[in-house]
């Protein structure tokens, strides 16, 4: 994938309720502004990034199929800890950048790196290699609305006052 922008789309909505708990599919939730998705461990204030703008954060699909081709590490939608699985978009492309999914507004924060807890969680050696600078962005939920499974990914406009990234 990594560049494609053909048709981008969530594929997998996932929370979790605490910091720790494992991650639970979602058809739609509703993101709220300054403060994350419902019932999610961010929207609580639950989790490591709670002092931050982080409210969600989204990963793409092709990356954890490169995962799986390139390094042989097997990656399924909310094992990776990321709230929102997309296709069709570029990382990069959101960081610094409000985009619409449903009827929520985001402007990506930064890239998203995973750490080790990962790697620990899943008991599986490699993960936390396989995304390292693939990892997904962490977004800040810009206006309230509702999304979930199959909702367009839509680039809007510069975040008032982000800098952009250097290209994917």
């Amino acid at each position: 994938m990594e560049g494609s922008t053909d048709d981008p789309r969530v594929v997998a909505v996932h929370v979790a309720p605490e910091a720790g708990a494992p991650m639970e599919p979602r058809a739609a939730v509703e993101a709220v502004a300054d403060h994350g998705l419902r019932g999610d461990r961010y929207f609580a204030t639950a989790g490591t990034f709670s002092d931050s703008d982080r409210d969600a954060t989204f990963i793409q699909g092709e990356t954890l199929d490169a995962a799986e081709r390139d390094d042989g590490v097997c990656v399924a939608p909310g094992d990776h800890r990321r709230n929102v699985t997309a296709r069709g978009v570029g990382r990069n492309r959101l960081v610094g950048r409000r985009f619409v999914v449903g009827d929520a507004v985001f402007e990506g924060v930064e890239l998203c790196e995973p750490c080790s807890y990962l790697e620990r969680t899943l008991e599986r050696e490699g993960v936390r290699d396989a995304l390292v600078h693939r990892g997904g962005i962490r977004a800040r939920v810009a206006e309230t609305g509702a999304f979930g499974s199959g909702d367009a990914v839509v680039e809007r406009d510069a975040a008032p006052g982000a800098a952009r990234p250097r290209s994917e």
